[in-house]
């Protein structure tokens, strides 16, 4: 039985994949920030090999930067659900463009999709990308009750 990276042409979908992809992030104020090397070649290449193997491809990736370790790797980095969106946002492109059979669309876009969702690391809004606004304001984390806090602390 063919593996899935097969089923979908192999090495050539993936570049074509992982290339419409990065279109989008060099163009993204919050994504592109994230990529510290002057072209986005080598990130390309590490979600390419990345793809390849854990869709049945050669394991390449492994075989030059170990396991993937995926959360791990993402940690230094300030993925936030709006990070999160417009990273699925240009994938999104991406994946259309790939014209695949609607049950490997579904199969790989699932994969994207949890991939994604499980990178988040934070919810702040600040960090790699556009400063928030000044005039954002901020929110309490334990506000206290309209009534005097003391009253309620049994004293």
């Amino acid at each position: 039985m063919l593996s899935f990276y097969d089923q979908i042409g192999g090495h050539a979908t993936f570049v074509r994949l992982v290339d419409a992809f990065y279109r989008g992030v060099a163009e993204d104020d919050v994504l592109r920030p994230m990529y510290p090397e002057a072209d986005l070649g080598p990130a390309a290449e590490r979600l390419t090999l990345f793809l390849e193997q854990y869709w049945g491809g050669p394991a390449t990736y492994s075989e030059r930067r170990g396991h993937p370790r995926l959360r791990q790797r993402h940690i230094p980095f300030h993925v936030n659900p709006d990070a999160r969106d417009r990273w699925l946002a240009h994938m999104r492109t991406a994946v259309d463009e790939l014209d695949l059979s609607p049950l490997h669309e579904a199969t790989l876009w699932d994969y994207l999709q949890r991939a994604a969702h499980a990178m988040v690391n934070t919810f702040e809004p600040t960090g790699i990308g556009p400063d928030r606004p000044h005039d954002a304001g901020t929110l309490p984390i334990h506000p206290l009750p309209a009534t005097d806090a003391s009253a309620s602390s049994g004293g």
